[in-house]
């Protein structure tokens, strides 16, 4: 049984970066399906897909390489809040990923966001990684 569903995830995407695989498949959750869904908007990821199945389903993840070099998009995920240690901000103290470059995906009461859209909205909560 895993203990930390997020840092999980988050080593499989990298996992998967590092072996240079097209497609990571990850058992899926709506914290997850979040995550993944403001790594796609902010251009991380290529593509995704939730299939549901008899258990929890599973999310497809396509990582993005450049076409040229073959360089990954993602470069770092690092997992800051966790369950032994729990981190959290208010909305003026959200920590900044190499200067504005990266993003901190922060899970708020108004659900799972970027550091960018927290700070427009003037709401704080756990920090839960750091991506760039």
């Amino acid at each position: 049984m895993n203990t930390d569903p997020i840092a999980d995830y988050l080593t499989r995407i990298r996992n998967g970066v590092l072996a240079k695989h097209k497609i990571v498949e990850i058992p899926a959750s709506n914290v997850k399906k979040a995550i993944t869904k403001i790594l796609f908007e902010k251009g991380y990821i290529l593509n995704y897909k939730f299939e549901e199945d008899d258990k929890q389903g599973v999310i497809k993840i396509a990582l993005k390489y450049h076409p040229v070099t073959k360089m990954p998009a993602l470069t770092k995920l690092e997992r800051v809040s966790r369950p032994g240690l729990r981190k959290f901000a208010a909305a003026d103290d959200l920590p900044r990923v190499m200067n504005g470059l990266g993003i901190v995906i922060v899970s708020t009461s108004q659900g799972i966001m970027s550091d960018k859209e927290a700070r427009k909205l003037h709401i704080g909560g756990e920090i839960m990684c750091y991506i760039s």
